[in-house]
């Protein structure tokens, strides 16, 4: 049989998820990720799912990847030796940051530190005015004497960041340039090129973050690209991004830190799509894996995007307290509550989870690795929601009882309680968690979470969908078809795509169509240049954005532009698409000020339009079920009898209620007391609550 076959990849800090999807038939994996050598479970799976598969590996047309190794490595702090070199004078921004305390009434207030000691901060003589133009140039002289120490220091990758360099990059490329020459084999960054926007610090730190993670990204790439060629895959590896589209791996090895939330917008793209199959308006995407728990806010079956992110935060919810990166990003809430999160009581005899992870190695008890704390999982076992036997597949058999020991030494004995209550305390604050983020997040955006659908994929998040939709005011729950390894199967359906971005200050009582003309102009050739290398004939799409404020504000917000060439006339019509997108952030505008925009960016990517509507399935008798599981009921306080289903064997238009378990290779769904579920024409889980609300 011939048809287009196509592998996804999706690394994680517990799982690495590949899916194979092939005309005859489309089939998944999960296995621990080698966190020393991540290349080698994805080659083991990839041989290992094509063997299963009976596909040759010369029939692979394409292969997708995402990863969250360049997170791990800025969270770990386990990146390349890296020096930065900056303008003199500014040695020490990275370090004086906002000059601000993210949280004025912590007297022990720790802020995060620098991926670059100063020891390793150089700065050399030049100077550029805000506009571009040389004031002071640059001192080729004094940029050569630093090589001597560059090497003492043993360097293995440069950030270069010279003040107003998004404005003219050329001494930045200079710089880069006789660096290179001198000091042949280390990866060098500019920042002109990572992050050419406004704001010396957000600059400084994503320049510096993508010359840490450079050489190990570029090393493990490199390596995947050549593995995958030896076991016959011969076809093009692209590279999933944190913005939701695809880019080739060349552009990746560059601009690694673009990848930094690539595993978890493949599953944001998977949302969109089950979103529009099932004429969700309001959704809110839910991804819980073996580390993290991601959440992000979907409307008119748009994902929320932005412009900048951070990444290891001291405080979990404090903005501010992590490492800045300007970089293209879904935006996302992101916590450590995954299946690994460890549960332990605190000083003031209170269960706490996370944000730490036990991973894959140890790993929580009831794996059997050497692990000793309890965690997610470990409390998942005992209140019966995972089968030990079933586990990943059944590829990974767990020990109940060493869940059961561990949760009654750490969490049980400490605090009186038996180990169900125990189990049963640490799912409850786990999900209050990630309750608790999602508020916050929604509030952040001028939002909310209630009717909203939630859209349930990632290996643990079936299991806790549904108490997470109770504590948000959501109704309604859909797990898709192979919702444990969502992210993956996402990776399938994003757009090959890139996103450039501009700063170029105007205001808009000066507004001038043809220098924003050219603006536009010089993005879409930039742009355009790199879309084209991983697909040379497809129709593209084209989406512009600016970033406004009101003149004296410091900070801008995002405003949607229209397509094509700009007139003087659409003066008026960006005054009005600023006002809208400020009214939905704050309530109100505000009159008599004038409005600029700071920067500009375009996103160009292939056309992959969104499914449409499914329609509703016949109504179907369901099957008896496999059998029974004693299901933990947290309301009653006691186990009870809850019918198994093996989702294989649920067809459209079947229905069934709680308590109810449907169990599927990767994951299982829990339907709880009070919540009924139907299979609808895709395939996918529909929960619905029943009873009223408390």
């Amino acid at each position: 049989m011939t048809g287009h076959v196509r592998l996804a990849v999706d690394i994680g800090g517990t799982f690495t998820d590949l899916v194979l999807e092939a005309p005859e038939r489309s089939i998944s994996a999960k296995l621990l990720t080698t966190t020393d050598a991540p290349e080698v479970a994805v080659l083991e799976g990839v041989a290992s799912i094509l063997a299963e598969a009976g596909i040759e590996p010369v029939r692979v047309e394409l292969a997708i990847h995402g990863t969250t190794l360049a997170t791990n490595a800025l969270i770990e702090r386990k990146g390349a030796t890296t020096a930065l070199v900056v303008t003199d004078g500014f040695r020490d921004s990275i370090e004086i940051a906002y000059e601000h305390r993210f949280e004025q009434y912590d007297l022990y207030m720790e802020r995060p530190e620098p991926l670059v000691p100063r020891w390793r901060r150089f700065s050399v003589p030049e100077r550029l005015a805000a506009d571009g133009s040389v004031l002071l140039p640059l001192d080729e002289k004094a940029l050569l004497d630093l090589v001597p120490e560059l090497r003492r220091a043993g360097v293995h990758a440069i950030a270069v960041c010279f003040l107003h360099s998004y404005a003219e990059p050329a001494h930045e490329r200079r710089a880069r340039d006789v660096l290179s020459a001198a000091l042949p084999g280390v990866a060098i960054t500019i920042s002109s090129e990572v992050c050419p926007e406004i704001r010396e610090y957000e600059r400084m730190s994503t320049a510096v973050a993508n010359a840490y993670v450079q050489p190990l990204m570029a090393g493990y790439l490199r390596r995947l690209e050549s593995g995958l060629k030896e076991i016959g895959l011969d076809c093009p590896l692209l590279m999933m991004m944190s913005s939701g589209g695809v880019t080739t791996i060349d552009t990746a090895v560059a601009q690694p830190i673009r990848l930094v939330e690539s595993g978890p917008a493949g599953g944001v793209i998977l949302a969109q799509h089950i979103a529009a199959e099932n004429g969700v308006a309001r959704a809110i995407s839910f991804d819980m894996g073996g580390t993290t728990a991601k959440l992000t806010l979907i409307d008119d079956l748009k994902p929320q995007h932005s412009r900048s992110f951070e990444v290891a935060r001291q405080y979990r919810f404090l903005k501010g307290s992590g490492l800045p990166l300007r970089i293209p990003v879904i935006d996302m809430v992101e916590i450590g509550a995954g299946g690994g999160s460890i549960a332990r009581v605190d000083e003031l005899r209170r269960i706490t989870v996370g944000p730490d992870s036990a991973g894959s190695q140890p790993g929580p008890a009831c794996y059997g690795r050497g692990g000793a704390e309890p965690t997610v999982t470990d409390a998942d076992v005992v209140l019966g929601r995972i089968d030990p036997a079933q586990f990943a597949g059944g590829k990974i058999r767990l020990a109940p009882k060493r869940a059961e020991a561990a949760i009654e030494r750490a969490v049980g004995a400490p605090l009186g309680m038996a180990c169900a209550t125990a189990a049963a305390g640490i799912a409850e604050i786990v999900d209050e968690n990630m309750a608790c983020a999602a508020r916050i997040h929604a509030v952040e955006n001028g939002k909310d979470t209630g009717e909203r659908t939630l859209i349930a994929f990632g290996g643990a998040a079936p299991l806790h969908a549904a108490r997470l939709a109770e504590k948000l005011g959501i109704g309604r729950v859909i797990v898709p078809v192979g919702a444990g390894v969502g992210s993956a199967w996402g990776f399938l359906r994003a757009p090959l795509g890139y996103e450039v971005v501009r700063t170029r200050l105007m205001r808009l009582d000066a507004f001038d169509p043809e220098v924003l003309n050219r603006v536009f102009d010089e993005m879409r050739a930039e742009a355009e240049a790199v879309v084209r290398l991983g697909a040379p004939d497809e129709p593209l799409t084209e989406v512009r954005t600016a970033f406004m404020r009101y003149r004296g504000q410091g900070h801008e917000i995002t405003v949607p532009l229209p397509s094509g060439r700009f007139g003087p006339d659409h003066r008026a019509e960006l005054v009005s698409r600023f006002e809208a997108a400020y009214t939905t952030l704050f309530g109100r505008i505000i009159p008599k000020l004038e409005i600029e925009a700071l920067s500009w960016t375009l996103a160009l990517a292939t056309d992959r339009p969104l499914p449409a509507v499914a329609a509703a399935p016949t109504a179907t008798r369901t099957p008896e079920p496999a059998g029974t599981r004693r299901l933990f009921d947290a309301v009653t306080g006691a186990y009870a009898e809850a019918r198994v289903w093996l989702r294989e064997t649920l067809a459209p238009g079947m229905q069934l209620t709680g308590p109810a378990v449907i169990v599927e290779s990767e994951t299982a769904t829990i339907v709880p007391a009070g919540f009924a579920a139907h299979i609808n024409a895709p395939g996918q889980i529909v929960l619905e609550r029943q009873e009223a609300w408390p």
